[in-house]
């Protein structure tokens, strides 16, 4: 059976003029992204699968220059949308992401909601795995808040921000493929990528 890693992209460069799909890694988020190669799956990865956003991307692409792997880029794999505010001061979005996470049915502020942003991520992953052998693992490099709800269903739990990655992102879970059908998984808990 296919085991599937779920790795958020670590620290990005914040720039409040350019939209935050753009946004780039860090100088600190290239390097901790840099640890995950060192980790005991990373050798048997043999697919990569990005969110088309920058930052996932980049993430994806310092993981595979040691493996010789390409990046898959998957744009309904991206992180909630949240245009309709665009970049928030950090302690009004941790706000905003506590309402999200909350009052799941509902738009906060014009976000997508957080069941509708579930229901995408879980098709997504599903699809992306449906052209895949069950023998070769998948790294899917992406985002803290559909990780977040990818991982609430694969528990088959109710949305909470009790179950998000600690701050600065660039954490990872482990999951298998048919946990996306049975929502058996158990113990799944965010690993945090270090440069230690």
């Amino acid at each position: 059976m296919t085991f599937c890693i779920y790795l958020t992209h670590p620290q990005v460069q914040i720039d409040p003029e350019v939209p935050v799909p753009d946004w780039g890694l860090s100088e600190l988020g290239r390097q901790r992204a840099e640890a995950a190669v060192q980790l005991p799956w990373a050798a048997s990865i043999r697919h990569v699968i990005s969110s088309a956003e920058r930052k996932a991307i980049e993430t994806g692409e310092i993981f595979v220059r040691s493996f010789g792997l390409p990046v898959t880029p998957i744009e309904v794999l991206h992180e909630n949308d949240r245009s309709a505010t665009g970049f928030l001061p950090p302690d009004e979005f941790e706000q905003v992401a506590d309402q999200f996470f909350a009052h799941p049915d509902q738009s906060v502020r014009g976000w997508e909601t957080a069941h509708g942003a579930q229901e995408r991520i879980v098709s997504g992953i599903s699809a992306c795995l449906a052209d895949i052998e069950e023998t070769e693992p998948v790294l899917f490099t992406g985002h803290g808040g559909v990780g977040t709800l990818l991982k609430c269903h694969l528990m088959n739990v109710p949305i909470s921000r009790s179950h998000d990655q600690s701050g600065g992102g660039g954490c990872w879970y482990r999951f298998e493929k048919s946990d996306l059908l049975k929502q058996t998984a158990t113990g799944l808990s965010w690993e945090r990528l270090s440069t230690e």
